[in-house]
């Protein structure tokens, strides 16, 4: 087991040994868990294809929509790991704490986002999901009214980019927390 030791954001209280200290009051973590295993060391070409379609989904694709589309996707796969490491990429990118957290319930707070994004948002859902077995015509029209073809085209590549992200930080128990902006997988 992995303890971190570091500063919480939300109270300015230190973290030792998986407690906090607030006063004279300790409170004690849970403990961190164990990655199942570590694929990209056991599967380095996977995970190089990996790193270079994920960079060619990324092309002509604004940064701070691409991060939403991955903080969501994530979201709905469960994914810890890249929940952190999108999150900080996109406070890294300059999108608002407000926007990030507002994210999750983004149908009941529109006003947040712009129309392209909650169409990218929408799609996100809808290819991720695939609760239907298929993305809906009407889902899919809305992003292609808000998204040149290229465009829709990078936009598709990105969501299922960090749909297999989150299959492989999900299985593997991917542990969340260490990620710097900057960073890679």
């Amino acid at each position: 087991m992995t303890t971190t030791t570091g500063t919480t954001a939300a109270t300015g209280t230190t973290t030792d040994g998986g407690t906090a200290t607030a006063g004279t009051e300790t409170v004690p973590y849970a403990p961190e868990p164990t990655a199942r295993l570590d694929w990209a060391a056991l599967a380095p070409d996977v995970f190089k294809a990996m790193v270079r379609l994920d960079a060619a989904a990324q092309q002509g694709l604004d940064p701070k929509l691409r991060e939403l589309v991955k903080i969501r996707a994530s979201q709905l796969n469960h994914c810890a790991l890249c929940l952190d490491m999108h999150s900080k990429d996109a406070l890294a990118a300059g999108e608002s704490a407000e926007r990030i957290i507002q994210l999750s319930a983004w149908e009941e707070s529109p006003h947040y986002y712009t129309e392209q994004e909650l169409a990218a948002l929408e799609l996100t859902e809808a290819v991720t999901v695939l609760t239907d077995g298929f993305v809906p015509d009407e889902v899919y029209e809305k992003a292609a009214r808000h998204f040149e073809e290229a465009e829709l085209v990078q936009l598709i590549a990105s969501i299922t980019v960090i749909n297999a992200w989150n299959r492989f930080g999900v299985t593997c128990r991917r542990v969340p927390g260490h990620y710097q902006p900057g960073g890679h997988k």
